[in-house]
């Protein structure tokens, strides 16, 4: 079994990549933080066949510490591993900052080049990766990235700040960052001249992405589904559903009952139609219209219903039995006005889809009796 040694393990990064390595059969982790001394890295160095070097300070109180945390720990990280005889190969976490002339630009461009050194006097593989703005689950506001900062606001219902909005942002999503680093692990990295990329980069305006978070809020109110085949909004969704609070994650529904049952609106998309739930007392038939090009599908997921059907010309009834325990989709075609009949004890339950969302302008809902 590879022993792998990940400095800064607990940090949004590492513990991402910590998860995912286990995940993939790798137990032997070598995990360095904060808590732990140069005397347990001196140990880590002895064993491991291969380092991620992820450990760095982003937003110090002082200045100085830019370098303490940034360079001193990597120039104490590859002295040990030299010490020891150890030439696994090491990948460090840089950014695009090291282009800049800032502090902390300096402290990683720094940590660069002693890394690159270091491989040309040893002979070791090193794969260094100037990371743009990386989001995900388990990242902090104020801290690791805007994208955390405005999940976390937005969901908790605090204003954000949009101080330019034709800002450019080059955003990397955590998951691809993992398939790149075990990539790296595997002896396959992406290279990029005498630096290493993640292959999937999103660029994003920052006026366009505190609008795409902000209609995540609005979700619980309009029903909308964001646009899963945008890659960028998938991966934004799924950020923003991690920094909910673990006392919002349910929501209610508007029933709209009476002395029938009810009928709940569930999802609205533009494009994909809407998903709602019906539920019918015993008894009951719902339904009874037909429609020109509004089309549907009913499942019944409890009770026993009858799907009735009969061509608008035609005097002939078309009978489908439908229980919860024999899950089955019933296509409802155009121009055959139908209905459901409730025909069991109990409540009857069907998830309707119909391709379109409902609009009030055009209903495209014909009364006839079936």
């Amino acid at each position: 079994m590879t022993k792998i040694l990940i400095t800064g393990a607990s940090g949004f990064v590492g513990k991402n990549l910590a998860a995912e390595l286990k995940n993939q059969g790798c137990t032997d982790l070598l995990i360095f933080n904060r808590s732990n001394t140069l005397k347990d890295l001196e140990d880590y160095t002895k064993q491991c066949d291969f380092v991620y070097h992820l450990a760095g300070v982003n937003r110090p109180d002082k200045e100085e510490e830019f370098m303490e945390g940034n360079y001193n720990l990597t120039a104490n990280l590859l002295e040990l591993l030299k010490k020891n005889n150890n030439t696994s190969p090491v990948l460090m976490t840089s950014s695009i900052q090291a282009e800049k002339d800032n502090a902390y630009g300096r402290s990683k461009r720094a940590g660069e080049e002693l890394l690159l050194k270091y491989s040309k006097a040893t002979g070791t593989n090193v794969y260094v990766y100037r990371m743009p703005n990386v989001f995900g689950k388990w990242s902090k506001p104020n801290y690791n990235t805007v994208v955390a900062t405005y999940c976390f606001n937005i969901a908790r219902d605090i204003d954000i700040q949009v101080n330019n909005p034709d800002a450019d942002l080059s955003l990397v999503y955590i998951d691809d960052v993992l398939v790149e680093f075990i990539n790296a692990l595997k002896g396959t990295p992406t290279h990029q001249d005498e630096y290493c990329a993640i292959p999937v980069v999103h660029s994003v305006k920052l006026g366009s992405l505190a609008d795409t978070i902000k209609s995540f809020k609005e979700i619980r109110k309009n029903l909308a589904v964001p646009n899963m085949a945008d890659e960028l909004t998938k991966k934004l969704y799924s950020t923003y559903l991690s920094f909910l609070p673990e006392t919002d994650f349910a929501y209610n529904l508007k029933m709209s009952t009476d002395n029938r049952g009810s009928f709940t609106e569930f999802l609205r998309t533009p494009d994909r139609g809407q998903v709602s739930v019906n539920i019918s007392k015993p008894g009951i038939t719902k339904g009874n219209h037909w429609h020109h090009t509004k089309n549907e599908k009913f499942l019944v997921v409890s009770g026993k219903g009858l799907i009735r059907f009969r061509n608008i010309d035609s005097a002939e009834i078309i009978e489908y039995q439908v229980d919860g325990e024999n899950l089955q989709v019933v296509d409802i075609p155009v121009g055959y006005t139908h209905s459901i009949v409730n025909v069991g004890n109990t409540n009857l339950v069907t998830i309707m889809w119909v391709n379109e969302s409902y609009d009030s302008n055009k209903p495209d809902t014909i009364f006839l009796e079936v």
